[in-house]
């Protein structure tokens, strides 16, 4: 029997909310589209949300929210899945790289004041594997360069930072909800501000830019039937019948956070003797839900460790290929070597399986087998 590296967790309750909707009238843009966008603003303690069908629209929601245009900077981590990068190209901004901290993973604000420039729109972080990134050095630095700061928080929702929720804190914060996630709506994602408008912008970008509203028509005298579009968007929205799921999973985060911190807190423990493999951080002024429980295997073994464990049937994945190493970036004229401490991330990272659901007895046994390649 296989281990994967992550899976959903869908109980009888999430089964009937999305019955229950495939019963009524309305599969989409309907009521629990609204319903579930005020769940995740409680949860993400802010004036409003928007739903999209994935976090990489919402991500590309989000840059368009803050006007991100062609000629501008986006300044990002190269630890990342490539979306993080290519919803900006998509924008027509170009993307440079600031290294890592070694420690979290998470974007090095020296490295990015050190890069930051009047052309610079906006700084992205990325809270690697549900550790929050700096955030509040983050915003001095953008601020201070008059660029906005986008918290790409697909790993992270229910975390907290200084005892705050992730997606109250950055101008813009944009949530993921693929399966493997923190929680799942089975695709989806939210972008969420403590800016109302910037919200309201990423609700009609997912919307093809439709503005229906009579006060705000160009022409109002049309007919009771028009509408305008007054700016570019795409069709990004969350349909009804996955607003349900994730309505009902949102009203289990708190358990997803116990149980994701309990693995978290297992391996530590039966993986703390073992010399060659460095274990994840988590400082002392966050509370993360964790996406990922990310290891580093020392000298060189990390694909040796990589293939054992595949073989003995644990799933293990690699997060993330440098998103400058993808060919796409190196047809740009993008080269290795750029982000060194990323790099060496890369080279070394193994995620573990972790997710609610593991069970002790599969968490044991990935923890036996990596004693057995290592020790």
């Amino acid at each position: 029997m296989t281990i994967p590296y992550g899976r959903q967790s869908i109980n009888e309750q999430d089964i009937e909310a999305v019955v229950e909707v495939l019963r009524g009238d309305w599969l989409t843009i309907g009521p629990k589209v609204g319903e579930f966008e005020r769940a995740i603003a409680t949860v993400a303690t802010t004036p409003d949300a928007a739903v999209v069908n994935s976090g990489t629209s919402a991500l590309h929601a989000a840059y368009a929210a803050l006007g991100v245009k062609a000629g501008d900077e986006v300044i990002t981590t190269p630890l990342t899945f490539v979306a993080t990068a290519a919803t900006a190209i998509a924008e027509g901004a170009t993307v440079t790289f600031a290294d890592i901290q070694p420690d979290t993973g998470n974007l090095d604000p020296e490295a990015v004041a050190a890069l930051i420039s009047d052309r610079t729109a906006v700084v992205a972080a990325v809270d690697y594997a549900g550790h929050p990134a700096e955030l509040d050095a983050l915003l001095e630095i953008a601020h201070g360069s008059g660029a906005l700061l986008l918290e790409d928080a697909a790993h992270a929702i229910g975390s907290l930072s200084r005892g705050r929720e992730v997606g109250s804190i950055a101008d813009v914060t944009a949530f993921s909800f693929f399966p493997t996630k923190n929680m799942t709506s089975g695709e989806g994602g939210a972008v969420v501000s403590p800016d109302a408008a910037l919200v309201e912008r990423a609700r009609r970008f997912r919307s093809h830019g439709l503005v229906r509203d009579p006060a705000e028509l160009r022409y109002p005298d049309e007919g009771p039937w028009h509408q305008e579009v007054q700016s570019f968007g795409l069709n990004y929205r969350l349909p009804d019948v996955l607003c349900a799921l994730g309505l009902n999973q949102l009203s289990r985060l708190a358990d997803f956070k116990r149980k994701r911190t309990a693995v978290f807190e297992r391996y530590a423990a039966g993986l703390a003797d073992l010399d060659l493999l460095t274990l994840p951080t988590k400082r002392d002024e966050v509370d993360p839900m964790w996406h990922l429980y990310p290891v580093r295997v020392g000298d060189g073994q990390r694909r040796r460790v990589f293939d054992f464990l595949r073989e003995n049937g644990v799933l293990v994945q690699v997060n993330y290929i440098p998103a400058y190493w993808h060919p796409v970036f190196e047809d740009l004229g993008y080269q290795r070597g750029q982000c060194p401490v990323a790099e060496q991330y890369y080279r070394e990272e193994i995620s573990l399986p972790m997710y609610a659901d593991l069970a002790s007895d599969d968490q044991d046994r990935v923890i036996e087998l990596l004693h057995t390649a290592l020790s």
